[in-house]
């Protein structure tokens, strides 16, 4: 599973780490309660059970002690891999919002200008120039030119 987060993470990797952790709140919910039933006839006064078998229910006790902490230390293994999971789909949000982000930014300014062009003003000087519309798409073409360049230096893009 680690490997598949490092790799490519999808909803597969996100449903594998649910299902192990559901797995490991079972397994605690079973074995909690064992551990107390252990100790009980370990401490009991019964004519039930000989004092030559206190030894195993002490070695059993000592296992459903490390079966917790295994459990335990599997679960918290989960937990820290789903915040891998959800930290890495953030981060490849956030790089999706970021190009769109650059994109939109770079478009701006270019909508601005073509939004005063296309108000149809009588009274537009560089609307009687022989050179108006190449000029304005040279000043449009220099624009969005210089923030690419300004956003490759930034490695933004």
């Amino acid at each position: 599973i680690e490997e598949w987060l490092i790799g490519d993470p999808n909803s597969e990797t996100l449903n594998k780490i649910r299902e192990l952790k559901k797995g490991t709140l079972l397994m605690r919910r079973y074995v909690w309660p064992l551990r107390e039933v252990i100790n009980n006839l370990e401490r009991s006064e019964s004519i039930l059970i000989r004092d030559d078998t206190d030894i195993y229910f002490k070695d059993l006790y000592d296992h459903a002690i490390q079966v917790i902490d295994t459990t335990e230390t599997y679960r918290e293994t989960l937990s820290g891999m789903l915040d891998i999971y959800l930290s890495n789909q953030s981060n490849k949000m956030n790089q999706v919002m970021k190009m769109l982000t650059i994109f939109a930014t770079i478009f701006m300014p270019l909508t601005f200008l073509a939004g005063i062009y296309g108000m149809n003003f009588e009274y537009m000087p560089e609307l009687k120039w022989r050179f108006g519309y190449p000029t304005v798409w040279l000043f449009i073409l220099i624009i969005a030119v210089t923030m690419f360049i300004y956003f490759r230096r930034k490695k933004w893009l």
